[in-house]
């Protein structure tokens, strides 16, 4: 018999031994929200990270069994990654046998040189950088690796430092580019499971490449940790006392009960329970 290569036996672990933990959860997903259809085009869009080289293993795997064709480029945008970051993306990609499409831009330089919120205006760039190359390569949507984690993590973000219940949505339609979506096929991944698995491989992927952002996304020790760091450390100590806290948050904002509500947004435009009261 034949012995596997080491992409192989990656591969098999994420629909052996983590089948519970990520293949069937990201099945669901895709299923669930409808994120794929017969002769999608998916830019999978590949930060570098251990999310997003999940994801395309994810998808590879799911192009294989799925009963529908679709197809799905593998895209990496370069917004000015440090040359030994560039090199581990792509020792990576080779390790893993995802064949990448790099394109470069000056995002990361643009960003760190302006008066506005260097992680809003680069974030915002990365998703207009990323819709314009898919819809060039002829694609309809761009696959983000986003997992539950991130949609709960945000969730209570919102509501602690922005004064809203704000969620994350696992597909988006686009506003300013025509016919494309985006959609989140992890959505209900939990980011410890991501990890467990990159362990159990011996995957060593880059973290936050950005200048601005690597003096505290290194270490939770060197005191600037940011919002997103604390929120997960208040979940991990909610955690010890209530196991299910992450999956309870998660299915809170599928069951939401607007009519206990006194104020929400809609299309944009403010409503209040009044209102519906005084009709």
């Amino acid at each position: 018999m034949r012995e596997l290569e080491r992409h192989e036996i990656i591969e098999r672990s994420i629909i052996k031994k983590y089948r519970k933990e990520i293949w069937i959860p990201f099945v669901k997903a895709v299923k669930r929200y409808h994120l794929i259809s017969e002769g999608d085009s998916i830019a999978v869009c590949i930060s570098g990270g251990k999310d997003s080289m999940l994801m395309a293993k994810l998808i590879q795997q799911l192009i294989r069994q799925s009963d529908f064709p679709f197809s799905a480029t593998y895209l990496v945008m370069n917004p000015g990654y440090n040359d030994f970051n560039r090199e581990k993306i792509e020792s990576n990609a080779a390790l893993l046998h995802i064949p990448i499409t790099i394109f470069e831009t000056d995002i990361f330089k643009v960003a760190n040189n302006t008066n506005e919120n260097p992680c809003y205006l680069c974030a915002r760039m990365r998703r207009g950088h990323l819709y314009a190359k898919a819809k060039e390569l002829g694609c309809n949507k761009i696959a983000l690796g986003h997992h539950m984690s991130d949609v709960i993590e945000t969730t209570l973000m919102g509501m602690m430092y922005g004064s809203q219940l704000q969620g994350m949505l696992p597909r988006i339609k686009s506003t300013n580019f025509d016919g494309m979506q985006l959609i989140r096929p992890m959505y209900c991944i939990l980011e410890e499971n991501i990890m467990a698995w990159s362990k159990y491989n011996d995957l060593e992927f880059i973290r936050c490449a950005c200048r601005f952002t690597e003096s505290y996304t290194m270490s939770e020790d060197e005191g600037d940790v940011s919002k997103r760091q604390e929120i997960k450390k208040l979940i991990k100590q909610i955690k010890r006392e209530n196991p299910d806290v992450e999956r309870n948050i998660f299915n809170s904002i599928h069951r939401v009960n607007v009519d206990t509500f006194v104020g929400y947004k809609q299309n944009g435009e403010t409503h209040s329970f009044l209102e519906k009261f005084e009709e």
